[in-house]
């Protein structure tokens, strides 16, 4: 399904199947060289986003509003198993879990959002992240793994430096 105004370059691969929702909200974009995949989960954009160049969000995705994705991101809920060691990583299946970013969120250049992970709302993570844990609303995170740098605090009103380490 596509949103009033939404516009899907015409270099995007779309592996949407009919098994899962596509859900592309009003004005968003999905520019050139981006791969989106709804095989294994659904994936939901909301209005006013804008999906960067080359990048690849594989379900389940929760995408906010006003999210914008700089080029090379990859999102993805789906993660491959390996416990047995003497079975091959192909024959061991693969787990979902659901990918969140809330509203009013930017993602920096060649970040790697993990699945499971939650991003919370008017949230920046640094270009070349790991997101591999949940990041709370209003905080900015960066590296690998991603850890918050600062966050902003409503009883001072101010954003303050952090020494987390997730």
């Amino acid at each position: 399904k596509r949103g009033k105004g939404s516009v899907i370059y015409r270099s995007v691969r779309k592996d949407i199947t009919l098994f899962h929702p596509f859900i592309l909200g009003d004005y968003s974009v999905i520019e050139d060289f981006s791969c989106i995949n709804n095989a294994v989960g659904e994936i939901i954009i909301g209005t006013h986003t804008r999906i960067g160049l080359h990048n690849t969000i594989i379900g389940p995705a929760h995408i906010g509003n006003q999210v914008n994705l700089a080029q090379g991101v990859v999102i993805s809920g789906l993660n491959h198993n390996y416990k047995k060691i003497e079975s091959t990583i192909n024959e061991q299946g693969v787990s979902i879990s659901l990918v969140i970013i809330k509203d009013d969120v930017w993602i920096g250049a060649n970040t790697v959002i993990t699945s499971g992970v939650t991003i919370g709302m008017h949230s920046v993570i640094g270009a070349g992240s790991v997101v591999t844990k949940d990041i709370p609303d209003y905080s900015i995170a960066v590296g690998n793994p991603a850890h918050i740098i600062k966050q902003y605090h409503t009883e001072t009103r101010q954003w303050e430096t952090t020494n987390a380490i997730f």
